[in-house]
């Protein structure tokens, strides 16, 4: 994203961990890797969890949601949420706990491996010059619609 002129855009825009103007999207995917849900965009500034609370997810009861640390202390009702467990200052992981952590985490990989595939559209990850209001949004629901045609067309492994 290029830098904003608007002193308060810039600010919003800013993400300190990728110490550049970016902005941002939460995805819902389901187990044969379709995005169902598209978040609104969001400058780099927000985390994760804020947004998924201002978000309402359509998750029917008793299904599953897997999600990072990122999103940590974020519940739905009737939703069973898996998350990895986080490693307690001092102290290590039991065994228990590190073999349920990469089970998980070969499941969020697909995940990751949808997020590439909508990256691979270029125009998401790289610097765009489209300011009129919306257009980021535009953008961002036809490379996910591109990924799930993709997905329809060429099926890859659903999750486990």
């Amino acid at each position: 994203m290029v830098r904003p002129q608007d002193p308060a855009a810039q600010t919003a825009c800013y993400s300190g961990k990728k110490k550049d103007h970016t902005v941002k999207n939460v995805l819902l995917v389901n187990a044969l890797l379709i995005i169902l849900f598209l978040s609104d965009t969001y400058g780099g500034r927000v985390h994760d969890k804020p947004i998924a609370d201002a978000t309402p997810y359509p998750l029917p009861a008793g299904s599953r949601l897997l999600q990072d640390l990122g999103f940590l202390a974020f519940t739905l009702p009737q939703v069973e949420i898996l998350m990895p467990t986080k490693k307690p200052r001092g102290q290590e992981l039991t065994l228990e706990q590190h073999l349920a952590n990469q089970a998980l985490h070969q499941r969020r990989l697909r995940i990751e491996h949808v997020n590439s595939s909508v990256k691979r559209c270029r125009v998401v990850k790289d610097r765009i010059r489209l300011w009129k209001t919306g257009i980021r949004d535009l953008v961002m629901e036809l490379c996910c619609a591109l990924h799930n045609f993709r997905v329809r067309l060429i099926p890859w492994q659903p999750m486990i």
